[in-house]
């Protein structure tokens, strides 16, 4: 029986599981609302500009706030390397050899310990600018999520903003040693870093690293290529890669001991959690080590793990003492597989089963700045096809849910930027205004009493019916019990055989249940309306305690008021528009 349930059977919250209604709206923070709209290619910043933290009011949080959200991932807060000059504020230049486009990759940290020039009004008042950012967010009752990148730093890593008594990290190290457990990085054994696979023409002066220091994807010879993350460098977490992955953790190394005082020093000015980048390359011995500290002393704090191998999920979770994971490898995957044509709507089953034991702990989501936009030629090309796919990533589970901002606008991500090509992604590497966003930060809350005029100046008739979808999953998702705690009961077992106008290769279908009331959710992946049949097994009548007989519903999406027919091992006649969801609520007196 493929059968998920999450609390016991009365079916009233157990408040010892695991649930959430945590929607997290990520924000590629450079970009949001930047009103700059000249978007030349390669473009600088006194060309293209860049959002501002102060852009970020009240009013724009509680837009988002209001929409559905309950946090707000910040992308790109903390310094990163850049070829935009801030010397004169005591920001060392970098080379734009070991930088990534005009504004830089936000993962190429630059200093833990400040936050990123291009986003502040006033240069030298940024992490004032950022500490108010705080306060408004909460204020809007919102929490805040920020980036915290273990694996890799940038180049040129230097920290001129860290507490007194910090010590730099690389202070110290013993450059003649490839490895050693007092050396936060890896080095070359006396060979320089050959730039040739990824120098640029036209600078004067080249840029020298004598020895090379390993690069950031694991790269730890001296000729890193122009697609490796040759911009930034390796963190020694006592694993001599060359020594055949010999761990080497007691005594605990020197980065331990810094990455933590990072995290600590970030969680003091009220970060409610962190996305950490690529897990997966950094111990797990660590992150138990790390997240525990932090957690004794802000409990509260969440931990989201990008990870990419499910073979680790579990390690990840009981050992190391993460929160979240990202679901990429197996619900987007599967999900995007099933929009696009790919994959039947069945595989959505062995996608979740794969997590059922930890279901709770994975994130959820369409789209991130690694992936490509729904809307892009890439992908579907038109983000209607995608909402089956969104109403159930958002329906089926107790756990979070993300958005990327623009999505909701259907943002196709299909500028040529600069660095970042013609790709299907929003650029992270460069100076940029995409309308979706500026758009996004001219909207009024959704609660607005002039919400109405304001929305359809702003909008496209098209862009407006799109992000009033969006709003409306995401509240059904944050005020109905069936879905932030109810049973969830996958209907697709006894649904192959194709009878009755239901096809497993485009339609899926579950049941939710909480104590007062019963939701048969059906999603349609076809460009074509359906009328079907759903089977519900007699074991689905005696697990969920359903009814038999004809009632009265109201599909919570379409707000259409219905009968449905529940027999036991018979048919529930429903019908699905193209490339739609029917939510199909019976309310239990």
């Amino acid at each position: 029986m493929f059968i998920l349930f999450l609390f016991c059977r009365n079916l009233q919250p157990d408040h010892r599981q695991t649930f959430s209604t945590m929607i997290i709206y990520q924000i590629f923070t450079r970009l949001y609302g930047n009103p700059t709209t000249s978007n030349v290619p390669n473009g600088t910043l006194e060309e293209n500009g860049a959002a501002k933290m102060n852009g970020f009011t009240t009013d724009v949080l509680k837009r988002i706030k209001d929409f559905g959200f309950s946090h707000v991932w910040f992308t790109g807060l903390i310094e990163h390397a850049t070829q935009t000059d801030y010397s004169r504020y005591g920001i060392a230049q970098d080379h734009p050899w070991v930088v990534k486009g005009k504004a830089g990759s936000p993962y190429a940290i630059k200093d833990y310990y400040d936050i990123d020039p291009d986003l502040a009004e006033r240069v030298e008042d940024r992490m004032q600018e950022f500490e108010e950012l705080v306060v408004r967010t909460h204020k809007a009752g919102l929490k805040m999520i920020i980036d915290f990148v273990p694996n890799h730093v940038a180049r040129q890593y230097h920290s001129d903003a860290a507490p007194k008594g910090t010590e730099d990290l690389g202070m110290g190290d013993d450059s003649e040693l490839h490895f050693s457990t007092d050396n936060n990085f890896y080095y070359c054994w006396g060979e320089p870093l050959h730039t040739d696979n990824f120098a640029s023409k036209g600078v004067e002066f080249p840029y020298l690293e004598h020895p090379a220091k390993a690069t950031g994807n694991d790269q730890f010879a001296a000729w890193p290529g122009r697609n490796d993350w040759y911009e930034t460098i390796k963190l020694n977490y006592g694993i001599d890669y060359c020594g055949g992955g010999s761990k080497h953790f007691a005594p605990t190394p020197s980065t331990w001991h810094k990455m933590v005082n990072i995290l600590l020093f970030w969680a003091s000015k009220g970060v409610d959690a962190f996305r950490c980048d690529m897990v997966e390359m950094v111990p797990v011995e660590f992150w138990h080590y790390a997240i525990a500290k932090v957690k004794r002393a802000y409990p509260h704090i969440d931990f989201i793990a990008e990870v990419y191998n499910p073979d680790l999920y579990r390690s990840y979770i009981h050992e190391g003492g993460f929160d979240y994971l990202y679901d990429k490898v197996g619900l987007y995957d599967t999900l995007r597989a099933v929009v696009c044509r790919q994959s039947a709507a069945a595989s959505i089953t062995h996608a979740w089963q794969a997590t059922d034991d930890i279901k709770n702990h994975m994130l959820y989501f369409l789209e991130n700045h690694d992936e490509q936009r729904i809307a892009s030629d890439f992908f579907c090309g038109n983000p209607t096809e995608a909402l089956p796919a969104l109403v159930t990533a958002t329906f089926m589970g107790t756990n979070p849910v993300m958005i990327y901002a623009g999505q909701e606008l259907g943002e196709r991500g299909m500028d040529e930027e600069g660095f970042s090509g013609r790709d299907g992604r929003t650029t992270i590497f460069d100076y940029w205004s995409p309308e979706s966003l500026r758009k996004l930060a001219q909207l009024p809350s959704p609660k607005a009493r002039s919400k109405k005029l304001a929305t359809e100046e702003i909008l496209t008739p098209t862009e407006r019916e799109l992000y009033d979808y969006y709003h409306h999953i995401l509240t059904l998702r944050t005020t109905h019990p069936a879905f932030i705690y109810g049973l969830f009961y996958d209907l697709m077992y006894v649904n192959y055989d194709g009878s009755e106008g239901f096809n497993p290769g485009r339609h899926y279908a579950f049941l939710r249940r909480s104590e007062d009331e019963i939701i048969l959710v059906v999603a349609n992946f076809s460009d074509q309306e359906a009328a079907m049949g759903v089977r519900i097994p007699a074991h689905a009548y005696d697990f969920l305690s359903l009814p038999e007989g004809t009632f009265p519903v109201k599909d919570v999406i379409s707000k259409e008021r219905l009968k449905l027919t529940f027999v036991r091992d018979g048919y529930s006649k429903v019908h699905v528009p193209a490339n739609g969801t029917v939510a199909l609520s019976y309310r239990l007196k």
